[in-house]
């Protein structure tokens, strides 16, 4: 396998699931909507997956090849999901705290 196409592999195998994920990330809820939001949920999804890879190439370069020589991808893909959902959930939580409804709350 083309060196290039290992190390990579964890991240063209899992952009489909990414885009689908981040692209529910940004539908909802639909509301609030503005200029803030739309900038919060687009640095969120950038960062979240900045944060993949960066986890990805990290594990990739420090799995231990004795275990085979599938060891780093296995590692490397089980790390990166891990902290690309950990990045999404916490940017998600933030974004319920800074951008909730005040006008919705019930007197």
């Amino acid at each position: 396998m083309n060196p290039l196409v290992e190390v990579n592999l964890t991240l063209i195998l899992f952009l489909p699931w990414f885009l689908i994920l981040a692209v529910l990330f940004w539908v909802y809820p639909r509301q609030p909507r503005g200029i803030a939001r739309r900038l919060y949920d687009l640095v969120a999804i950038v960062l979240s997956l900045a944060v993949f890879v960066a986890s990805l190439y990290w594990m990739h370069d420090i799995a231990d090849p004795s275990h085979g020589r599938m060891w780093r991808q296995i590692l490397s893909t089980a790390v990166g999901y891990g902290v690309f959902l950990a990045a999404m959930l916490v940017t998600l939580v933030l974004r319920m705290l800074v951008f909730r409804n005040k006008g919705a709350a019930a007197p």
